[in-house]
């Protein structure tokens, strides 16, 4: 049985047929596409639109954006998290000093993690309201717009 999933590039299973029958299909109509891997030509319009949307400036650019944001803020919240299980582990004399009555280094430390965790989904959330979701929403509209005129 082969689901419906326009994502799915796998070929049907040798005797069986695109609508996941004994391999029989309907005949071609003459002057009419025939139907791509048992998808609709509005399917394959449609995913014809998205493919074009994808290799388009304004969408490399809305990933462009995303990557400089993601890929520094993920590397140095790593660098901080491995930095903290690695000096509890080899300096576990610093993390046990004292720093207010049963408050240790190892504590503020860890809430320091929490708090960053914090701080870095606010920035992230910021970074996307004012640098992608202007320019994603506006790909959004038009790519309903190009679907909706392939459909028809």
């Amino acid at each position: 049985m082969r689901l419906d999933d326009p994502w799915d590039d796998t070929p049907p299973s040798r005797g069986e047929g695109p609508d996941g029958a004994d391999g029989s299909t309907a005949a071609a109509v003459p002057g009419q596409a025939a139907p791509h891997d048992g998808h609709s030509a509005a399917d394959v319009r449609a995913a014809d639109i998205y493919l074009e949307v994808q290799r388009s400036e304004a969408f490399q650019e809305v990933r462009r954006r995303y990557r400089r944001f993601v890929v520094p803020a993920t590397a140095a919240f790593l660098v901080w998290y491995l930095a903290y299980v690695v000096t509890a582990v080899t300096a576990p004399g610093l993390m046990a000093r004292p720093v207010a009555g049963a408050v240790n280094v190892a504590m503020v430390v860890g809430i320091g993690q929490f708090l960053t965790t914090f701080l870095l989904t606010g920035a992230y959330a910021r970074h996307a309201r004012l640098r992608r979701d202007r320019a994603a929403l506006d790909l959004r509209w038009e790519t309903q717009e190009m679907t909706r005129g392939a459909v028809r």
